[in-house]
C-alpha cells in the first residue's frame, strides 16, 4: 500500500456503511473499496486475536456470526463480506494465524444475513 494512503485506508475502519461511524461519518458510497475491506479485516482480526488482555479470542464460527450481524446492522460492507465468506478468506487467515482450538466447523448458512453466491460464481474460483 502506498505510504501516503495508509492513514486514509486505516482511518476508515471505524466508519459504518450508514454514515454513523467515525471519524468522518462517511457512508459506503463515500468510502473506497480498500477502506471498506480494511474495516472487515480489522474487525475479523480483533474478534479472533488471542493477544488481547481484555477479551478471549473467538472461534471462526462465533466471529462470523458476529460479523453477519454487523453486516445486517450496516456496520460493514455487505457485498464485500459476502465475498469474504464465499472465497473463504476467513479460513485462509485462520490457517496461517489462529490456534487450532479457534478453527471450528463453519456452517455458512448459520451466519446472519448469509446469501448464497450467484450461480456459477464458485466455479470461477477454480
Amino acid at each position: 500500500m502506498p505510504r501516503r494512503l495508509r492513514v486514509v485506508y486505516a482511518g476508515g475502519h471505524h466508519e459504518k456503511m450508514d454514515g454513523k461511524g467515525y471519524p468522518k461519518g462517511l457512508t459506503r458510497d463515500q468510502m473506497s473499496v480498500r477502506a471498506r475491506c480494511m474495516g472487515i479485516a480489522d474487525i475479523f482480526e480483533a474478534l479472533t486475536a488471542s493477544d488481547r488482555p481484555h477479551k478471549k479470542a473467538k472461534t471462526l464460527s462465533e466471529s462470523l456470526k458476529i460479523m453477519g450481524s454487523m453486516k445486517l446492522g450496516q456496520h460493514i460492507d455487505p457485498d464485500l463480506f459476502d465475498v469474504f465468506i464465499w472465497k473463504k478468506v476467513y479460513l485462509q487467515y485462520a490457517q496461517g494465524y489462529l490456534g487450532a482450538e479457534q478453527i471450528d466447523e463453519v456452517d455458512v448458512t448459520k451466519i446472519p444475513g448469509y446469501v448464497a453466491p450467484p450461480e456459477g460464481y464458485l466455479a470461477t474460483m477454480a
